[in-house]
């Protein structure tokens, strides 16, 4: 018996509208191959001329010919992403963030997946140990790139200790497969001190200079560490002399990489010269940003685009009065932002310039220290309603509350701790903006935010 893959929303004026497809349709199969996931489906319609069968919801099966142009999308979205089940993450890693989390949060947030297919779709992180010989055929059958793969340590025995998984050396064998059928790679090492740095870093760094050009970037971040760490492996946080020596040592690999390859390869996260009180790199040494999502760049990237946004401002002489609505002399405006510890001296930073150039706004910045994690974590991306609404109250927040767009839930008003956005105005009597991540979106937050 055929999968049965149930629609659940078709895109407007897509060719699955015109072909009359509904949502709670079921895709039975595609040019008469059952189509197992993701995978097949995204490989299957990628012909010019394809025959797809439909049953809709009173048992009627349509077989619809397509005549569309090459890797043209249909248009369907399934009520299941992957179009299977996801797959549940078998290792019990020593830095995983999902076990320092509290317990009574929502059930979703304790789920660990460990998704070859949601590595190509979303960009998640995989260790290979939950991938099947089965699924590298299909990869490399189906090309499918990019894969995501959380090394952590290139020695086998030492990724078997830090993944508590037997397994998890043989599983880089995997990527020696990926590396011959030409799969483009990214990669990802959470450094844990005394574990996996030093030596063990450098002997992994030259181990994935092997798989360049198809490996194309690695990033390497610190392990982060929550309070909620009894009874886990006992790790220590990284301090300013540590987080300068790992920056050495990757700056040392980049330029041997660039030398050789044309492209930097290894990176380290912004995290590591903000501890080690140095300079961010320029831009050109991020390889276009190839690892955004583990914090590599993502400062860099954001004043770059914001110096951009002044610049533009600057050319517009009725900007600054606009702005306002306010005339030189008149009160300020007074608006307030809150973000994370790490990010706080250069959003800072951004804030004074803005009213430098616009002496009408007056910005009430405020880091948050995060309590309910501990205060080793300082990304605002794991900031909650709670922690907000506790050091925010008694503040001046003036006539509105900006905050990062990273703090809620993907494409929800929702923050980690299920507390929401209109919980949290009605708790501090302030109307919140959520601000974009981009320098642009910044900008133009503070301004509208300033004349509305």
């Amino acid at each position: 018996m055929k999968k049965q893959h149930i629609v659940r929303k078709i895109k407007p004026g897509s060719i699955a509208e015109e072909m009359e497809i509904e949502a709670g349709d079921k895709i039975l199969a595609i040019d008469n191959t059952e189509i197992e996931d993701i995978f097949d489906y995204q490989f299957l319609i990628q012909d010019s001329y394809i025959e797809v069968l439909v049953e809709k919801p009173d048992g009627e099966q349509w077989l619809l010919e397509i005549d569309k142009d090459p890797d043209e999308d249909l248009g369907i979205e399934f009520e299941q992403g992957l179009m299977d089940e996801y797959r549940h993450c078998h290792n019990k890693c020593i830095f995983c963030f999902i076990d320092q989390m509290p317990k009574g949060m929502r059930e979703t947030l304790y789920f660990k997946d460990d998704d070859s297919r949601l590595s190509f779709l979303q960009g998640n992180y995989v260790t290979l140990t939950n991938m099947s010989e089965h699924d590298i055929d299909r990869i490399c059958r189906y090309h499918l790139s990019p894969i995501n793969i959380s090394f952590q340590a290139m020695n086998p025995e030492l990724r078997c200790k830090m993944l508590n998984n037997r397994f998890a050396g043989e599983a880089l064998k995997k990527v020696d497969r990926l590396h011959e059928a030409g799969i483009l790679m990214n990669g990802q090492i959470v450094l844990c001190k005394g574990v996996n740095d030093g030596k063990e870093l450098e002997f992994s760094i030259k181990e994935m200079m092997k798989y360049i050009p198809n490996l194309e970037s690695v990033s390497v971040v610190p392990v982060g560490l929550s309070k909620y760490r009894d009874g886990l492996y006992p790790l220590e946080p990284f301090e300013k002399e540590d987080a300068q020596e790992v920056i050495d040592l990757i700056e040392k690999y980049q330029k041997i990489c660039y030398e050789k390859h044309g492209i930097h390869f290894i990176h380290a996260s912004d995290e590591w010269y903000i501890l080690a009180d140095r300079e961010l790199p320029e831009e050109e040494r991020y390889d276009g940003y190839l690892q955004l999502e583990n914090g590599v760049g993502m400062l860099r990237l954001l004043m770059n685009e914001f110096e951009d946004a002044m610049e533009r401002k600057r050319g517009d002489e009725d900007s600054k009065s606009r702005s306002t609505d306010k005339e030189p002399g008149d009160e300020k405006t007074i608006i307030s932002m809150a973000t994370g510890r790490l990010a706080y001296p250069y959003i800072r930073r951004m804030c004074d310039t803005v009213m430098q150039e616009y002496p009408q706004i007056d910005i009430r910045l405020y880091p948050i220290r995060n309590d309910f994690f501990g205060e080793r974590i300082t990304v605002s991306g794991l900031l909650t309603g709670q922690d907000l609404a506790a050091q925010l109250q008694g503040q001046v927040l003036g006539k509105k509350l900006l905050l990062p767009q990273n703090v809620l839930r993907s494409g929800e008003t929702v923050f980690l701790d299920d507390m929401t956005v209109v919980d949290l105005e009605e708790t501090l009597q302030v109307p919140i903006y959520i601000v974009k991540s981009s320098g642009y979106d910044f900008l133009d937050g503070i301004l509208e935010a300033a004349r509305e």
